[in-house]
């Protein structure tokens, strides 16, 4: 007989109050009550149980931190892999942008658990999110974020005439990867070598794929956005904090 009810780590994140690594931190630090009752790692309730959190694992929630970094070619956005070290190594005293204007002070602290929140192959510049905050990573990952990624898309065509109309209107609207139909996305030409592209979803390597459809090579791809939040003057390699007063 299946057991009743879903885990209580899986109800807490699917209510936004945390990440699934939150949760089990805080019912592993006795945060979490259930209906009254302590918690207990692996515990399920039921959908409506009344679930109490601790002002203390809010409290260390809201210490926690996310940086916005410029990255550069050649490092990938999470674990090492194939010699390329993790774009989070470039998350030093030395490498912060003179030009942060969080007034938050660096703490050794903030590299634990400082995770990349989305993709960015080892290829492609630009702005990426690391996060120590759940709330952040939910709202920028996963098949249901809506949240805008805006690109910069430095591309080549051999074909005379360059890009057709009919193919801007197929990178708009209506393509598909691995069987997947995508969302619409707002393409426009920048200058006469770089589309503007803004996307509502994340697949992998997804615009380089895209412009593959249409006979475009890719020759370099930056990201500019995040929702409200710009990459702006921050300079490549370097990076900042995100401010008190930014939202995604």
């Amino acid at each position: 007989m299946a057991p009743e009810g879903a885990r209580v780590a899986k109800l807490i994140t699917e209510r936004g109050m945390a990440s699934r690594r939150e949760a089990d931190e805080w019912i592993a630090a006795g945060w979490v009550r259930v209906n009254g009752r302590l918690a207990v790692l692996g515990q399920r309730a039921a959908a409506d149980a009344v679930i109490e959190i601790d002002p203390r694992a809010h409290a260390e929630q809201a210490r926690s931190v996310t940086v916005l970094l410029n990255k550069p070619v050649g490092y990938v956005s999470g674990q090492a892999e194939d010699g390329y070290e993790p774009a989070s190594v470039l998350v030093t005293p030395a490498n912060r942008w003179s030009g942060d204007a969080s007034r938050i002070e660096f703490r050794p602290a903030h590299l634990r658990h400082l995770a990349p929140a989305g993709r960015l192959d080892i290829d492609s510049t630009g702005l990426l999110v690391l996060t120590q905050d759940g709330r952040v990573a939910k709202r920028l990952i996963g098949d249901e974020t809506r949240v805008e990624k805006e690109y910069l898309v430095r591309v080549a065509t051999t074909r005379e005439g360059g890009l057709p109309e009919t193919d801007l209107d197929r990178l708009r609207h209506g393509m598909e990867l691995d069987g997947v139909v995508l969302r619409p996305a707002q393409v426009s030409w920048q200058n006469e070598e770089q589309l503007r592209i803004v996307l509502r979803e994340g697949r992998k390597r997804q615009i380089r794929r895209m412009c593959e459809l249409v006979g475009l090579t890719v020759l370099g791809l930056k990201r500019v956005r995040i929702g409200s939040v710009s990459l702006g003057p921050l300079p490549v390699g370097q990076w900042r904090y995100l401010r008190d007063d930014e939202r995604f």
